[in-house]
């Protein structure tokens, strides 16, 4: 039993369409097949695609110059080394200023010479333990021109040796002082005779 024309037909042109189907499916395996080892065969032999790290770097490398370290300038010292000198304060000397005694005393410098007749008698005593001490000087006055009314000895404390003089006898005072070697005159005190000078020597006397 044959089958009917238009059955035939129908599954030639079937066929017909899967092998164009499968030829043109084939070609373009072959087409993309050859382009694509074509590709790979233009690159040179021995480069590599360089190929990025998996791990990214965790920052920007930095280049380390290798500069010797700067030598720090040690800044001149402002201080002086040693301690400015100060002039040392010298206290002024103070001349102690001799007060005024209790008892004014009469200048021995420059005594004026007094005539033998016009001058007063004197009266010698002696404060000391030194024996004919008061009769030495009194001698010692009479060769001066003095006339000695009185010798004997003195009680009571006398700082140095004296003349002692009424008021209108201070010249003959310095004259005596100066004749018997005493160093100090003074007014006469009030147990003394006021007609005439008195010597009182101590122990510093040394004429």
């Amino acid at each position: 039993m044959s089958r009917p024309t238009g059955d035939k037909g129908q599954v030639l042109s079937s066929l017909v369409a899967v092998i164009a189907v499968v030829a043109v499916v084939g070609g373009l395996l072959v087409l993309f097949g050859t382009r694509g080892h074509e590709s790979s065969a233009d690159e040179p032999k021995g480069t590599s695609t360089p190929k990025p790290s998996a791990k990214p770097s965790g920052g920007p490398s930095t280049i380390v110059a290798s500069v010797p370290p700067r030598k720090p300038t040690t800044a001149p010292t402002t201080a002086p080394t040693t301690a400015p000198t100060t002039a040392p304060t010298t206290a002024p000397t103070t001349v102690p200023s001799t007060g005024p005694s209790t008892e004014p005393s009469a200048p021995v410098t420059n005594p004026t010479t007094i005539p033998t007749a016009e001058r007063p008698a004197a009266e010698v005593y002696n404060n000391t333990a030194r024996k004919g001490l008061a009769d030495q000087v009194a001698g010692r006055a009479r060769q001066a021109g003095w006339t000695v009314s009185g010798v004997d000895n003195w009680h009571g404390k006398v700082v140095e040796s004296t003349v002692y003089y009424p008021p209108s006898m201070v010249q003959a005072a310095n004259q005596l002082a100066r004749d018997l070697g005493v160093a100090r005159t003074k007014p006469a005190l009030d147990n003394m005779k006021m007609d005439r000078l008195t010597v009182i020597l101590t122990s510093d006397y040394t004429g």
